[in-house]
């Protein structure tokens, strides 16, 4: 059997890091070991700043609900309770559009909640 070097895999491997690594600054896109190093951080950033995204939405969605809902005098929690109870199963992101774009159909749903906990 002849014998397999490893200079082709080799070279694949540090030519897919050093592509991803493309941009950036000094020796991290130059030099494989450093690339490596930045490249594998880069990802790991990436991978937590997609959830850090959806719990910043949540969050706003939350304090536009919280803030619509205020001005029908209920606070949010209650809102989400009564909400529960009455059986309406609105998700946050469409309940918080609601309450930027369509006011009316917002209090209406506020009215739903309020009667439910009462």
């Amino acid at each position: 059997m002849a014998r397999v070097k490893g200079a082709l895999n080799a070279r694949k491997k540090h030519k897919k890091i050093l592509k991803l690594a493309r941009g950036y600054r000094g020796a991290r896109s130059k030099q494989y070991r450093i690339a490596k190093q930045s490249v594998m951080k880069a990802l790991a950033y990436s991978f937590a700043g997609r959830k850090q995204t959806k719990r910043e939405y949540r969050r706003l969605w939350i304090t536009r609900i919280n803030a619509a809902a205020r001005a029908n005098s209920i606070s949010y929690s209650q809102l989400m309770h009564g909400l529960k109870l009455a059986g309406v199963s609105v998700n946050r992101k469409m309940l918080a559009d609601l309450a930027v774009s369509d006011m009316a159909g917002f209090t209406k749903l506020v009215d739903t909640a309020k009667a439910k906990l009462n």
